[in-house]
């Protein structure tokens, strides 16, 4: 809303402080600066406040506001006097306003740097966390303005505006005076009012989707007057599945006298329906959407599912469609999920929605499913059904204008329905958010993520968000790291699904494998080993084994303290015609159930080949059928030489996926040393979910035993298995956070390397920002503890001689040229010049060979001990924020993508794993005989750049290339630093819905 000219010339409106916000109850609102044009709208709030309410606010009896009192709370000049309104479909449900005041308590400009703030919330709408997301954005408003503290003066009897106070978690002071509390809060945001205002985040966003997917009543706007059709096909699924609730049938086209429509109420808008509808499916074209989500916005409709097509997918004018349609329902407090979407499902047995265009509703089960894309969801769902898996909701976003994968992990973080989170996405609209989501809910549940368009960067048609220019390896690496299982296509995540949802998690690598065939078993053996597994031979169990011989080995394998899994091989049994028999699969799925009935700890999967209904009927686990008898005994086979050595291999170590060992992660450094082994802090004998699933069962009830996966294909099994590995490895090591070491706050002057920062950008007009010149970069790195050594310019044989003597040989030559830096391949670097004369012939050498000392810009660099050559980065994404990242020089990293990635800051444990989770890891640990290197060290110099751009955002590029880490210390011999103004955080600040 833009001001009128009577508005302040001095300071322009300020859009920025408008937000959509998510309240308490899941319902929305809009945050927006008061203007002159709010006189009406503000006396008609006024009016609908109770006298209770307004003496609160007032301290007096005031049934009316005054001309002069209006003038005053509608005119405003954004610096010292401020008024914003929380409004629903564009009236005014709460206000707040703060004044600038001196020491005394009267009105002042800056710089005083108090302001005293009011609140005033409808009773209607108390209650629904009005005013704490109002204190939250005036709070922002007074710091951008330079204002530190709040006063405020409210009644002892006024419990609900103290609270909001108490609540916020800013630091405040308390006094009672003149029969009133006065109230002072530091507005400087602390760890405690972030936790607070992300807590009531996620509880708001969580209810949000919760109210889409557990409506009361529900109404098809579009449904069709005869079979066939989006509206008519979703009403009929919607009570095909049983829902729960009332439904209704709406069509302004329908007849006067239609009463009714496949049995339910039929009407031609939903003012004609008697009671509030809390979800509208909306299945009409897109030129009429708008008039109905005005219907449903003027009718209480709480969240609203746009099938419609012909939105952002369309270009530019559906871009803008979609826009308004956001910006329409929010006016009215809905959320939408769509448009262009597939629908919803809940299977929970009080609800039983399926508001969407699968025919078929799916099983109950523990498995939450989001995606963004129709014909995706529509492929899950169909492969999860043909599994026999069930689901507890389902999602499917369209061209996700609104509810987004963020807001569905929000939902199944406090889901006791759902296990396990599937999502597939297509982009990370926030992704700061993302994986601060993400790391949360998995330390508690499983989330497994595919992401689409990994290549492309793309958005979702119409959406306005930064697009993130850090290579998807990169994307992976975070999302390792925030606890999320990334896999690569939809039939993996539903293949991690299914053992994540109905499997304990394993608390180790070791794999047991039996079964009837020898060559399936093998082919396990070999999958587990490229997938870091340490699997035992397996036993062959024979192709004569019966059902009841695979349940005693099961068993068997299940009580052995010397393994963490068990993988069950099956082929058709071989009749006596030599026939195979495949109808024996109910049977097997029999036997394997009883052997696991006991509750065991133990994460099982079957590959099977060919079985007819071992994977539907393991799903339904419910046959009464007797075993055969045992008739083999088994026997264990030795695959080829070394395997049995690999599936040995020493605890300190674990195989990566191409068979090299790599040294294992330890929980948090304890020593310069090289890493251990890391230690488990919790049994993990427990449902994927962390919840065992009979909570409330009889402890003397064994547990019932949760559903065995079945897949075709060995590779399958295990790489199912592996990600579920490490996933519990992740789990194990989220349990005792990482920290950053004490020693770092002596060493480092923040302050100073504050004001080198200002002095610098200060020179730089551009902004873009500048890059530092070395001895700049130098003198900044220092300030927190980072010595670059130094180097000297040799514009002539003469000025390299000089710069020798000064420095001590033995001495290092090289180009700094942008085309030469960092290539030794190319000749651009003498080492270890010994002398006057070998250092003038170098430099002969080198300008003959390369060109002209002006071109080449060559220096002259005091020798480092010998070491490995590594590369330490630290950059600044618009949309990921602070990335460091660490490999070898040179073709590692280069050439073949060698890199490891951690988000700022990073603590000890992302320090150690960052080092250790490079390919080529094993050279800084003794490698075939080397001295191992000081990773102390490293981690430490890890740690300090992670501090530095982390505490300085103005620092957006740091280079240190190479770093050579010796067997004791380490040496920075190159550096570049790159400063500009910070770019703006989508995280930080106070909660709000994305704008369009």
């Amino acid at each position: 809303m833009e001001p009128t000219p009577e508005q302040s010339p001095h300071h322009a409106y300020p859009d920025h402080w408008e937000a959509d916000v998510v309240l308490r109850d899941g319902g929305t609102a809009r945050i927006r600066p008061i203007t002159t044009d709010d006189a009406e709208r503000l006396v008609s709030f006024y009016e609908q406040v109770s006298d209770e309410s307004k003496y609160y606010r007032f301290f007096a009896p005031y049934p009316r506001l005054s001309d002069r009192d209006v003038h005053r709370f509608t005119h405003h000049d954004y610096v010292d006097r401020v008024g914003l309104a929380v409004t629903i479909g564009g009236e005014f449900i709460g206000t707040v306003r703060y004044d600038r005041i001196d020491d005394r308590g009267r009105p002042a400009s800056a710089p005083a740097d108090e302001a005293e703030v009011a609140f005033l919330v409808q009773d209607a709408h108390q209650g629904r966390g009005v005013a704490s997301a109002l204190l939250e954005h005036i709070a922002a408003v007074a710091r951008e303005r330079g204002i530190r503290r709040f006063a405020a003066e409210v009644l002892p009897a006024n419990n609900k505006m103290i609270k909001v106070f108490r609540d916020g978690g800013y630091t405040q002071r308390r006094s009672f005076e003149d029969g009133s509390v006065h109230l002072t809060l530091d507005l400087e945001p602390t760890e405690k009012s972030l936790a607070v205002q992300r807590g009531r985040e996620q509880r708001a966003e969580a209810r949000s989707v919760q109210r889409l997917l557990a409506p009361g009543s529900v109404a098809v706007i579009g449904t069709g007057r005869t079979p066939g059709g989006v509206g008519r096909t979703v009403l009929r699924n919607l009570l095909a599945a049983g829902y729960t609730g009332r439904a209704y049938a709406v069509n302004r086209a329908f007849d006067e006298g239609l009463a009714t429509l496949d049995g339910v109420p039929a009407h031609r808008s939903l003012g004609e329906i008697d009671e509030q509808v809390d979800l509208a499916v909306i299945a009409v074209p897109a030129h009429r959407v708008p008039e109905a989500v005005a219907d449903c916005g003027e009718h209480g409709v709480q969240g609203l599912v746009v099938l419609s097509a012909g939105y952002a997918e369309r270009g530019a004018e559906g871009r803008e469609l979609q826009r308004e349609l956001v910006r329409q329902a929010r006016s009215y407090g809905m959320r939408i999920i769509g448009p262009n979407a597939f629908g919803i499902i809940n299977t929970a047995e009080t609800v039983r929605l399926n508001a969407s265009l699968a025919p078929e509703s799916p099983a109950r089960g523990r498995i939450g499913l989001f995606t963004q894309s129709g014909a995706i969801g529509i492929a899950l769902l169909s492969g999860l059904h043909r599994r026999g898996a069930g689901l507890s909701s389902f999602i499917s976003a369209g061209n996700r204008a609104d509810v987004s994968g963020n807001d569905f992990l929000q939902y199944s973080f406090e889901d006791p329905d759902t296990d396990v989170a599937l999502l597939y996405l297509e982009s990370l609209g926030n992704p700061r958010k993302f994986t601060r989501l993400a790391r949360r809910t998995a330390a508690v549940k499983p989330v497994v993520v595919v992401k689409g368009a990994r290549h492309s960067g793309t958005n979702p048609p119409g959406h306005a968000v930064p697009v993130s220019r850090i290579p998807d390896t990169t994307v992976s690496a975070l999302m390792r790291q925030a606890g999320v299982i990334r896999v690569d296509t939809v039939t993996e995540m539903v293949d991690a699904g299914l053992l994540l949802a109905g499997q304990p998690l394993p608390a180790g690598p070791r794999v047991a494998i039996l079964g009837n065939s020898e060559s399936l078993g093998l082919l396990t053996y070999d999958a587990c080993l490229a997938e870091g597994l340490r699997p035992r031979p397996p036993i062959d169990l024979t192709t004569a084994a019966s059902p009841q011989d695979f349940r005693d080995a099961l068993a068997e394998a299940l009580a052995d303290g010397t393994c963490d899994a068990v993988i069950v091989t099956a082929i058709p049994w071989v009749g006596e015609n030599g026939e195979a028999e495949t109808g024996d699969g109910q049977v097997l799925a029999e036997a394997l159930t009883k052997a696991v009935a006991g509750g065991s700890a133990k994460p099982v999967a079957v590959v099977h080949v060919e079985i007819g209904g071992l994977a539907e009927a393991l799903a339904a686990a419910s046959s009464t059928a007797s075993p055969r008898p045992r008739t083999a005994a088994p026997r264990t086979v030795s695959p080829e030489a070394g395997a049995d050595r690999a599936a040995a291999t020493a605890p300190e170590a674990t195989k990566d996926r191409a068979g090299t060992t790599a040294p294992a992660t330890p929980a948090a450094r304890t020593g310069p040393t090289a890493p251990g082994t890391a230690t488990a802090t919790a049994a993990l004998g427990t449902p994927a979910s962390g919840t065992p699933a009979d909570a409330t069962a009889d402890p003397e009830t064994p547990p019932r035993p949760g559903r065995i996966p079945a897949y075709p294909a060995a590779e399958r099994a295990v790489r199912a298995l592996a990600e579920a590995v490490k996933y519990a490895q992740w789990r194990r090591q989220a349990a005792v956070p990482g920290k950053i070491p004490e020693f770092l706050d002596d060493t480092i002057d923040e302050a100073g390397a504050a004001a080198l920062i200002e002095a610098q950008l200060a020179t730089a007009p551009d902004p873009r920002g500048r890059p530092l010149t070395h001895d700049e970069a130098r003198e900044l790195l220092g300030r927190y503890g980072i010595d670059v050594r130094p180097t000297l310019p040799a514009p002539d044989p003469e000025a390299a001689v000089a710069a020798a003597a000064r420095l001590g040989y033995p001495v290092a030559l090289k180009t700094t040229a942008p085309h030469l830096r960092h290539r030794a391949d190319l000749g651009g670097v003498r080492l270890d010049v010994a002398d006057e004369e070998a250092l003038r012939r170098a430099y002969g050498e080198l300008t003959d060979l390369l060109g002209k000392p002006a071109e080449l810009l060559p220096v002259v660099q005091a020798m480092a001990p010998r070491g490995v050559d590594t590369v330490v980065r630290a950059s600044i994404d618009a949309a990921a924020g602070a990335i460091l990242s660490f490999g070898l020089a040179g073709a590692p990293s280069e050439l073949l993508g060698d890199t490891a990635h951690r988000l700022v800051p990073a603590t000890d444990r992302d320090a150690a794993e960052l080092i250790r989770s490079i390919r080529a890891a094993p050279v800084l640990f003794g490698w075939r005989g080397s001295a191992p290197v000081d990773t102390a060290a490293l981690e430490e110099l890890l740690l300090r750049l992670s501090r530095l751009v982390d505490d300085h955002p103005e620092v957006v590029s740091v280079a240190l290339e190479p770093v050579v880490v010796a067997p004791q210390g380490l040496t920075v011999l190159g550096a570049s630093v790159r400063l500009a103004p910070p770019p703006a955080r989508s995280d930080v600040g106070p909660r709000r819905l994305p704008n369009y």
